[in-house]
Parts: C-alpha cells; sequence; structure tokens
C-alpha cells in the first residue's frame, strides 16, 4: 500500500524528472511544515519520499526515544546532506534531562551536526537550551513536549532565549493555539498524528517510580497501556488513549495559526510511516476533503483501537480512551519505496589538446571539473558511446544523470580512469556547491563546569517547610514549632471565595510567626490564567511571601505581575543541571526544588543553595487531562479521591482537581527520608519540604514525630522514592 501511495502521490508529476525537486521546493502547500518522524536511515529516506518537508530523528545521545535504533554519528551526518540535496529540513531530539555530568558533553555532541548544517533541535531541558543558545546561536531550538507548554506566558518566557517554535502540548486545543499564535507571534508545531500519552508529557513519573524507567530520559515503560480496575470497572485499560488523526482537521489547524504538523513514531516501521506521511502530503496540497475510503486506509497503516481527535475541540473525554487492551494494529507492509535520485545535466568537452572537461548542473548550481589535456589516439580512438555510458555511472551518489551534451573530437584517446576521476570529482563538487549554504564553522570551544557542591558551605540546619492542601492539615501544622513556611495549595479554596479564604489563613499563619506562600496549579491554562488575572490586584493586597509556580506559565505571569513577592520553582519545573538551576535563578525565581529522579551521588554533584528537597510525601506519578473518575462514573465536579488498582493489588490514590480540570495519579506509598537526613544536609541543601496531600491531622503527627526522631517509625508502608536508586 504505501509504495502506491508514493508513487501516486504526486497526482500525475513524472518523479522521474528534475521537476520531482521543483514540486518539493515550490509547488507544495507552503501553509504547513510536514513533520515525519525517522528510527533508521532506510525510514528516514522513506519518508523523504513520502513528501515530509522535515524529518526529526534521534542520535546517540540525549534522546526522548532512547530504545529506538538511533543515528549514530556518521549516519546522522549523511542523513543532513541527504535531505539537504532533497530540499528537506533536519531536526534533531535533544528532548531528555541532562544531569550535570552530561550537559558538559553536549556541545561536543552537537558540534559536528552544527557544523554540517543540523537546522533545528528540540529540547526539554532548560540549561540545555541556555548553552545551545548561547554557544550555537544560529542554530533553531525548538521547545519539546516535554515542556508541557500550555499557554501564552510560557511561550513569552521562552521566546526570551531564542527559541522559534514551540511544540504544543498534546492536550492544548485549537483555540488555545490560535491565541497562543496571534498575541505571542511564535512557530508552532502540533501533534497531528500517533501515540497519545494520558499525562501531560514531562509530568509524568509512573514508569520511573513503578520501574526506574523514566520518561524524563526516554526510556518510558509505558504502564499507562496496562490495566486496572477503577471503580466499578475491573481489569480495563483506563489510562490508554487512543491513537490521535488530525488529517480531518487541516483547515481548522490552519485557521489556528498551526504552522509545523508532526507525525509521532520514531519507533514506528517504514510502512507506516511513509504510508502515514503519504497521505497527509496528500491532503495537504490539496486540502480537500478526507475521503471515508482513505481515512479507512490511513487507519489500516495502524492504530490502538480506533481514532482520536478530540484534544482539539475538547478538555478530555471517555470516547478517548480505548478501555479495551490497546494493541497496535497494523496491515503496513515494511516495504519501502524507490529511492528516485536527484535529476542533473551533464556537459563534456573532449577536445584534443586542451583539458577535457565535464560540467554538471542542477537547478542554479553548477560545477565543472578537468582532467589533463586530451591526447592523440595512436590505435583504437574513443567511441561517444562509451563515453557516455561511463560519464552516466553515477552509483550510489544522490545524483542521477537526466542527459549529458557530449562534444568530442574524433580519433582522441581518453582513460577510463580519467573519465571516472573527472566524473566523481564533478558530482562531488556539485554536491558541495549545494551543501556549502547550509554548513557552518563553530564560533569558538565551549567548556563549562559546575559548581561543586563540595565548595558550597551549608549555612547552618536547613529551615523545614510544609505543604497542605486543606484547611485541618494547615491548622495542625500551625503548632510545629519548627516549622518556618507553609505552602498552602490553590486547591484549598473554591472560586467564588477565594481571596477572602487566602487572606483569612495568610492571617493565620503569620500570627503563628511563619512565612506562607501559595502554591498555584500544576497546569496553567488559559481558563486558569484568566480566573487568576481577575483576582491579581486583590492578591497583591495580602501579606504573604510568595508563590510556588510548577509550569513556565506561571514563572512568567509571577515575575510580570507581582514584584516582590518570591517565586519558589516546584520539582517538575526540572533542575537536573546547574545551568537550568542558573536560568532560573537568572530569571527571578528565589528558590528551587529538588527533582525528584536524582541520587544521593548526583545531589551531592549539584550546586544546591537556595535549594529545597522533598523528604516527604506522596510523589506525583501522572498529571492529566483526562479524569479517573469521570471515566469510571461520571463528572459531578465534585474534589474527590479515586482509587486505581494495578495487577499487583497496588492502591494508586487520583485527585482530581475539579476547578482546573485535571487528574494527578499518586504513589501507592508515600517516599520517606527521614533515616538519611544526615546525608541530606552534608550536601548543602538550604530547605526540607513535608509533603501533604491526604493525610488526617493524627497522621501529620505521625509523621512529625518521625521527622523529629530522624526515622521512619510509626510509618507503616513507604519508599526510599529515588534516592539510592536514581535513573538511568
Amino acid at each position: 500500500m504505501a509504495k502506491k501511495l508514493l508513487n501516486n502521490i504526486m497526482s500525475g508529476t513524472d518523479r522521474n524528472s528534475h521537476l520531482f525537486l521543483f514540486y518539493r521546493m515550490n509547488m507544495r502547500n507552503r501553509d504547513f511544515e510536514l513533520l515525519a518522524p525517522a528510527g533508521n536511515i532506510n525510514i528516514f529516506k522513506a519518508v523523504i519520499e513520502a513528501g515530509a518537508d522535515a524529518v526529526y530523528v534521534g542520535g546517540s545521545m540525549f534522546g526522548a526515544r532512547a530504545y529506538a535504533n538511533n543515528f549514530d554519528e556518521e549516519e546522522l551526518l549523511y542523513a543532513i546532506d541527504y535531505a539537504h540535496l532533497k530540499g528537506v529540513k533536519v531536526y534533531l531530539t535533544v528532548n531528555t534531562l541532562l544531569k550535570n555530568d552530561e550537559i558538559e558533553k553536549l556541545y561536543d555532541y552537537l558540534l559536528p551536526f552544527y557544523e554540517r548544517g543540523l537546522d533545528a533541535v528540540l529540547v526539554q531541558d532548560l540549561g540545555a537550551l541556555k548553552l545551545i543558545h548561547d554557544r550555537f546561536p544560529d542554530l533553531s531550538i525548538h521547545t519539546s513536549t516535554q515542556m508541557t507548554v500550555t499557554g501564552i506566558d510560557g511561550v513569552r518566557f521562552l521566546k526570551q532565549f531564542g527559541v522559534q517554535r514551540v511544540v504544543m502540548a498534546r492536550e492544548v486545543s485549537l483555540a488555545e493555539m490560535k491565541e497562543i499564535h496571534e498575541k505571542c507571534g511564535m512557530e508552532i508545531e502540533a501533534f497531528v498524528h500517533g501515540a497519545l500519552c494520558y499525562s501531560y508529557s514531562g509530568q509524568c513519573l509512573f514508569s520511573s517510580m513503578l520501574g526506574g524507567r523514566s520518561g524524563n530520559r526516554g526510556r518510558c515503560a509505558q504502564p499507562c497501556r496496562l490495566p486496572y480496575c477503577a471503580g466499578n470497572k475491573k481489569d480495563t485499560y483506563i489510562l490508554s488513549l487512543k491513537d490521535m488523526c488530525g488529517i480531518k482537521d487541516l483547515q481548522k489547524l490552519k485557521e489556528s495559526g498551526v504552522y509545523s504538523l508532526k507525525i509521532e513514531g520514531r519507533m514506528k516501521q517504514a510502512g507506516y510511516a511513509s504510508g502515514v506521511v503519504a497521505y497527509y502530503r496528500r491532503y495537504i496540497d490539496s486540502m480537500k476533503e478526507v475521503s471515508d475510503k482513505d481515512y479507512k486506509n490511513i487507519a489500516g497503516l495502524g492504530n490502538r483501537c480506533g481514532f482520536t481527535d478530540k484534544y482539539y475541540f475538547e478538555h478530555n473525554g471517555t470516547d478517548m480512551v480505548t478501555f479495551e487492551k490497546p494493541n497496535f494494529v497494523s496491515d503496513a507492509s515494511d516495504e519501502l519505496p524507490q529511492f528516485s535520485k536527484i535529476k542533473i545535466q551533464g556537459k563534456l568537452t573532449l577536445k584534443e589538446a586542451e583539458p577535457g572537461a565535464l560540467t554538471v548542473s542542477c537547478g542554479g548550481y553548477r560545477f565543472t571539473s578537468y582532467m589533463d589535456p586530451v591526447s592523440h589516439a595512436l590505435k583504437a580512438p574513443a567511441e561517444r558511446k562509451n563515453v557516455a555510458e561511463r560519464i552516466s555511472k553515477t552509483g550510489d551518489t544522490p545524483f542521477e544523470f537526466e542527459n549529458i551534451d557530449i562534444t568530442m573530437d574524433n580519433d582522441i584517446f581518453v582513460p577510463n580512469g580519467a573519465l571516472n576521476k573527472l566524473r566523481r570529482e564533478a558530482i562531488e563538487g556539485l554536491q558541495n556547491e549545494i551543501l556549502m549554504q547550509y554548513k557552518r564553522t563553530a564560533s569558538a570551544s565551549y567548556s563549562w563546569k559546575s559548581k561543586k557542591t563540595s565548595e558550597i558551605k551549608p549555612s547552618g540546619d536547613p529551615k523545614v517547610i510544609a505543604s497542605v492542601r486543606d484547611g485541618k492539615q494547615l491548622y495542625r501544622l500551625l503548632e510545629y514549632d519548627n516549622i518556618s513556611e507553609i505552602y498552602i495549595d490553590s486547591s484549598k479554596y473554591g472560586r467564588r471565595d477565594f481571596v477572602k479564604e487566602f487572606n483569612d489563613d495568610v492571617f493565620c499563619v503569620n500570627n503563628a510567626e511563619k512565612k506562607a506562600y501559595l502554591a498555584l496549579p500544576v497546569i496553567f491554562r488559559r481558563s486558569t490564567r484568566d480566573y487568576f488575572e481577575t483576582i491579581s490586584d486583590q492578591l497583591k493586597k495580602i501579606d504573604f511571601e510568595g508563590f510556588i509556580v510548577r509550569n513556565y506559565e506561571e514563572f512568567f505571569w509571577v515575575k510580570t505581575r507581582f514584584a516582590g513577592k518570591k517565586i519558589v520553582t516546584d520539582h517538575n519545573m526540572y533542575t537536573y543541571n546547574d545551568m537550568a538551576k542558573s536560568m532560573f535563578f537568572d530569571n527571578g525565581a528565589d528558590a528551587d526544588t529538588m527533582p525528584l529522579e536524582l541520587n544521593q551521588k548526583e545531589i551531592n554533584r549539584r550546586n544546591n543553595k537556595g535549594s529545597q528537597m522533598i523528604i516527604y510525601g506522596y510523589y506525583p506519578l501522572m498529571v492529566s487531562a483526562q479524569c479517573v473518575h469521570k471515566n469510571s462514573y461520571k463528572c459531578d465536579r465534585t474534589p474527590q479521591i479515586t482509587y486505581l488498582k494495578d495487577r499487583y493489588n497496588k492502591i494508586f490514590p487520583v485527585w482530581n482537581n475539579c476547578s482546573e480540570c485535571y487528574n494527578i495519579i499518586y504513589n501507592s506509598c508515600p517516599t520517606v527520608l527521614f533515616n538519611n537526613m544526615q546525608k541530606i544536609k552534608n550536601a548543602g541543601i538550604d530547605s526540607l519540604r513535608l509533603d501533604f496531600t491526604f493525610e488526617k491531622p493524627e497522621e501529620i503527627d505521625t509523621v512529625m514525630a518521625a521527622f523529629e526522631s530522624n526515622s521512619a517509625d510509626g510509618i507503616k508502608e513507604y519508599t526510599n522514592g529515588h534516592f539510592k536508586r536514581g535513573v538511568e
């Protein structure tokens, strides 16, 4: 099927002529970029032949598909040249979080690809973004969907650092994308086809906490594709979403200001990848209504329990979930299309006693190679037919002669080796002429070393912080003198009386001689931002210390609205490396929270001045726009706890934030690090944080007693999190 599609995609254009390249460059629908995945060089070539405008690939390091057949350095350099000869761009994924010892290697890793002409990099890590922007200023930076960008303030924050394109979170609607494009002028990339994560990308620790395979490091084990018991539904695939297909929404995507249409599938086979690309190429160029037959054929290339496009229009829904076992069903063969070469023109001149010359040309490019003066034939003279055959042999080069104009004298002798060399040098010269426009030279070498924590002396005992979600927790914790700051989650308040109730709580915290902070929602999409905008002037009048921010939208919003208020970034504002941390501090952060996936050794290698660490709490495993309660029962807009049970009978609490419409799935037991207090203090950490979520007042007393005794005594079941094991 895929091969037939590729042969027909040009709708009559002769693929065996130079018109193919002309079509690629000049006759396509320029409103969109069709961005295709490739897991190896054969798929890379296949999706280009199928009509991709750009291809994204993973290299040997730092890619979010660590188990894919990623490109080694030689393959990637070849791929960059191959794509540029075809008029196609290449984007490299550098979309994992980098540890301190890794970010030091990033410059040398990128350097050969940068100099070869790599078109863009996709990044998740803020430190990687800074390094690339500083050292490769003319290399385009695209932020990965792993950055969880959902609104205009997040885009405005990233735009300051040279970001040219934002890949939106898959959950963002077309209406939200339109607002972002119109207000920020940013180039927007949106997912249009392929697998959907249940969690907001970048907000998932499920695989990490259960098995040590982190999605933030490209090693997700996909626990969302397993069965769970939820409410009255047993062994149901309630966390598994259908595949996305937006081919029927091309006109709406265009109207929303989306430029790049991203197909997911770097771990898919060639037949799937090239077939999907071919269909999208056809409908992007024609902008016709998609036929039922073609839609069915696209589904036949591969899907999980059908397709959905609902995130473009709705916040969540049961019809987006597979519920059934989500096997990937595909009838696509792995047959590769024929890779039609680039047509070139040749002009050969062989005159006695003059240097032989071969000029080759393609589009506006040309190159002439020369050989030694042609001699008179003493015996058998060169025949035109044999000369033409010798010059026409382009071998495994990407070129093929469409015609060769030969001017030659009679009775001349030309050695075959000389003709081979003449042809080889001409083709190599033409290729270099074409590729020269892409190549760069780096301005200088780069070395960056983090300041080790051994150089930073701890400033006495760290202060103790508690975060709370309800009033009973708050008032019990006010009784503990060793707690100096309290973070009050915004979900504690209903929207009707938010300001009054928060003001009352701040008054109580201040009276207890503690400092109060407002912890903003994990996700800050348009409706949430609009609400907080309406109460921002009232919030400024309240005597609280500052904010806990959990996304780029909130960071920028607080920084620009609340001068004088402190900003603390939460654990999901990842500061794996010191460069990422410095980006936040240099732009307004007063403190950061240690990422939850670092182990003891990695924490010790980190600059922990101004950092806090969560030493107790139920770790969040997923943040999702979907709602387990709604999909198990119905939506009653009542914040509550629903429970998921896995195949090992582990129970995972799921809390629904109805005001902001997202779910958080928590670990089955809390992380408790009280047994490691001296090691934590030796790392130079400024603050220790106790995160309370579901605990009742008497359970808080048990936790506080254990904390004060530097042990886990009295806590029945707990985990050490990643403190000892970490992630790869």
